[in-house]
């Protein structure tokens, strides 16, 4: 079985073409706005073997991956607040009080990934892989027991929900999620906003990987930094399209089924990179 979803993981990221890219931004916008996760689970390990299959320097392919990873998160973010915004679902005053705190943390995350080498990068993202695969195939909600932070614990919890997704290029609402259920607030309105904190993430952290790629050894034509302009128009145009059908089923269709496959792919995936 998991030699059979590898190698189909592996026909994937081979497609010829540019269809690998609008395929994995379609994938991309369903787990975003059905989980709040962003996307960057799936696109982090698709793009890291891409970018071995274009033959780019080792040096730069974890850190173009998750670069470009963040810049496609933008617009599947935006899409993905509009659908739960037009449900009343997002809880905009505690959006904005994380926010400070997940901006600080996108750069700093940014900060922390370009110091480190591939085989460190990818190791920290394979292990951050498999322990976000274990919690979800546990499908263990935090019970609210508290009640929301004031301002200084929320900047706070925004900068280690920042720091973490930036340096995984994950979004942020894979984190955001369950710390607003550990704060007493109702499930679908923290999926709805964990979804709206992957923006803040996106934006900071994408800047911050620009930024600190600017001076990089063997980058590939058409890309700011470790941001890959191609592979970010082609997943972001079609994960427009996924987020809204994740949304749907996020409120309309049980999603415990799915949440096992996504565990299991997200296992198989983590150890594929941890070992390879």
């Amino acid at each position: 079985m998991e030699n059979q979803v590898i190698g189909l993981l592996e026909i994937f990221a081979n497609l010829p073409g540019w269809w690998i890219f609008p395929l994995t931004g379609l994938l991309a916008g369903v787990l975003a706005g059905c989980f709040g996760i962003g996307g960057g689970l799936v696109v982090v390990p698709v793009l890291a073997w891409v970018y071995a299959g274009m033959e780019l320097a080792e040096p730069v392919r974890m850190h173009l991956a998750i670069g470009t990873s963040l810049a496609t998160i933008v617009p599947t973010s935006l899409s993905s607040i509009y659908a739960h915004h037009r449900r009343g679902a997002v809880l905009w005053r505690v959006f904005s009080r994380l926010v400070p705190g997940i901006l600080a943390g996108g750069l700093a995350g940014a900060a922390l990934a370009n110091a480190l080498d591939f085989p460190q990068l990818k190791f920290l993202f394979s292990c951050l892989l498999l322990l976000i695969a274990l919690r979800i195939a546990i499908d263990s909600k935090p019970v609210g027991h508290r009640e929301m932070p004031g301002r200084t614990g929320m900047t706070m919890a925004g900068i280690g929900i920042g720091t973490v997704a930036a340096l995984g290029g994950i979004g942020g609402g894979v984190l955001t999620n369950p710390y607003l259920l550990w704060c007493s607030v109702d499930i679908r309105r923290s999926v709805a906003t964990a979804a709206a904190c992957t923006l803040p993430v996106a934006l900071a952290g994408s800047a911050g990987f620009i930024l600190a790629g600017l001076d990089a050894d063997g980058l590939p034509q058409f890309s700011s930094g470790y941001v890959y302009w191609p592979a970010v128009a082609g997943m972001a145009a079609a994960s427009l399209f996924g987020a809204p059908l994740g949304v749907a089923i996020a409120h309309n269709a049980p999603t415990r089924g799915l949440r096992r496959a996504l565990a299991i792919l997200l296992m198989i995936v983590g150890l594929k990179m941890l070992l390879a």
